[in-house]
């Protein structure tokens, strides 16, 4: 088991040698050549202070992608009495202010260089606890639909617990650094995070936002795990988690119901109750076919499927292009997710530690929230309050998504600045 533990390890993030200590290399070792289209050093020099343009076009594709889809899920929300006062472009006009905003975010935070962000991390974390405390106060905090995740500036609403995912991860890096001398020691390595992560998961549970918890639980644990945390305490800490989980689900009878409503949707009890979305969202993609029924045909999105242009904007996906849809979807999103690990695994190489555990940290967050979104979306999982990066309409996420990313183009572009010999 220990000797799997490590094969792993070794390929998500370290070097073939499978141990815990960072890998050194020469500054011209440790480039994926094939990359630049081949081993020529000529080839590599011209385009490594440049921008990874694969993974920059990617992330506006799905960006581009989820703009046209979330007009065409919204369209007609209109016609509900309860969103009658919003034109047929509400929602369209309000996500194009937020990619807008996003990107601009996004140019800002690729000027920051990672020195800085290793700095100011515990500083953004407590800034983040500070946001999550201050949306539970009744004249600060915005309810909606029952849960009080978000605080109004103006006309736009931030939700501080998009923020917490990137501090949490930002926090977790630097601290497995810092520790990593003392990281096979429980209580002065892992319990310190543990009990700053439980700190962030109590107030998320009091808005209450179980999803999120779940996100950023699983950054946590990521980048633990990569940073060197042995097998014992890594399964020792899976173990409390998924315990504390099923403990959530068993005493509240509400996310009880979601469990049982996910198993059978179509029952008599919860076909028009906890099943609806789910049901509805089987029915949205079972229409797509293999081949969809073309952009606007959707019926789902014409009030029957609730949250739509949200978290369930790939069941519109897959009803307007069917199989063929969603696969291109999943396949971008796979894609992405690989590119950066990868350069986190380039950064490690390049003994740039903090750096490639943000990376990949960045990796496991939108990997693992795409996964729980399409999940849900193909009933695969239960239902759970989670967009799909990148492309669901909002606000805070769809910045926090392209901040990230921004962070990831950054430390790509230092590593390559290292390789060259150029301090960053």
């Amino acid at each position: 088991m220990s000797a799997l533990f490590q094969t792993v390890r070794g390929w998500l993030g370290k070097g073939d040698e499978g141990d815990n200590s960072p890998v050194r290399m020469p500054p011209t070792m440790g480039v994926d050549t094939s990359h630049y289209g081949g081993s020529s050093s000529s080839v590599i020099n011209t385009r490594l202070l440049g921008l990874d343009q694969q993974l920059l076009w990617v992330t506006v594709a799905l960006m581009v992608f989820g703009l046209i889809m979330v007009y065409s899920a919204s369209i007609a929300l209109p016609d509900n009495p309860r969103f009658a006062k919003y034109t047929h472009t509400y929602f369209l006009s309000r996500h194009s202010l937020y990619l807008c905003l996003a990107c601009v975010m996004g140019l800002v935070t690729f000027q920051v260089p990672m020195a800085k962000w290793e700095r100011w991390a515990p500083w953004l974390f407590v800034g983040s606890l500070m946001l999550l405390i201050a949306v539970l106060l009744p004249f600060i905090g915005k309810v909606v639909y029952g849960a009080r995740r978000w605080i109004s500036f103006g006309p736009i609403g931030f939700q501080p617990s998009e923020l917490a995912k990137f501090a949490v991860l930002l926090y977790a890096a630097d601290y497995m650094v810092r520790k990593m001398e003392v990281k096979e020691r429980f209580f002065r390595a892992v319990l310190p995070m543990g009990a700053a992560v439980a700190v962030v998961g109590l107030l998320l549970l009091a808005e209450p936002d179980m999803g999120a918890f779940m996100v950023i639980a699983v950054i946590a644990m990521g980048i633990l795990f990569l940073g060197g945390v042995n097998a014992r305490m890594f399964f020792l800490i899976a173990f409390v988690l998924v315990l504390a989980f099923s403990m959530m689900i068993a005493f509240s009878e509400w996310r009880r119901e979601r469990i049982f409503a996910y198993l059978d949707p179509w029952s008599e009890k919860h076909a028009l109750g906890k099943g609806y979305q789910l049901s509805h969202s089987l029915i949205a993609i079972g229409r797509g076919e293999i081949f969809g029924v073309g952009l606007g045909g959707s019926v789902e999105k014409l009030n029957w499927l609730p949250e739509a242009h949200t978290d369930f904007l790939l069941a519109v996906i897959g009803e307007e292009f069917g199989l063929l849809g969603v696969l291109s979807v999943i396949g971008m999103f796979l894609w992405l997710t690989r590119r950066i690990m990868h350069i986190g695994r380039q950064a490690i190489a390049l003994d740039r530690v903090f750096e490639g555990l943000v990376a990949q940290g960045i990796g496991i967050w939108i990997g693992f929230q795409t996964f729980i979104n399409m999940g849900v979306n193909l009933g695969a999982l239960p239902t759970k309050g989670l967009t799909l990066p990148l492309m669901s309409y909002g606000g805070s996420a769809i910045i926090m998504n392209v901040v990230a990313i921004a962070v990831v183009l950054r430390i790509d572009v230092e590593s390559k600045q290292l390789m060259r010999g150029v301090r960053p």
